[in-house]
């Protein structure tokens, strides 16, 4: 991964979490990592265990960031899930939801959106 690319996602992460903090949401873990990929946070919110997807975009061209999540990275964000559920041992005991956080910096002062529940279980 290019650097710049890095230091993209990180920005858009801090800024994200940053948000989400601000709106109640309780962090339990950021980069959960599994050898399925990635989770960028779980957290806490609401009585739901809420699985974070932050899409982070420097440029309007390709969209905005939200678009990214498709149905290819929807079915691999359920399966991480999973995953996490059961190496964490909490099988059904909250019910789960899928947030998007987008990031734009393409004008100059960061947009943040939230996007609750952006896609089914």
């Amino acid at each position: 991964m290019r650097e710049g690319r890095k230091e993209l996602g990180f920005t858009g992460e801090e800024l994200a979490v940053k948000y989400l903090r601000k709106r109640g949401y309780k962090i339990l873990e950021r980069n959960y990592r599994c050898p399925l990929g990635e989770i960028d946070a779980v957290a806490l919110k609401d009585g739901f265990l809420v699985f974070v997807e932050i899409k982070t975009r420097r440029t309007s061209l390709f969209g905005p960031p939200q678009e990214a999540v498709d149905a290819r990275k929807r079915k691999k964000l359920k399966h991480l899930a999973l995953h996490y559920l059961s190496e964490k041992r909490l099988g059904e005991r909250l019910p789960l939801r899928f947030d998007v956080v987008a990031v734009d910096l393409s004008r100059g002062e960061p947009s943040v959106e939230l996007i609750p529940d952006a896609f089914e279980t």
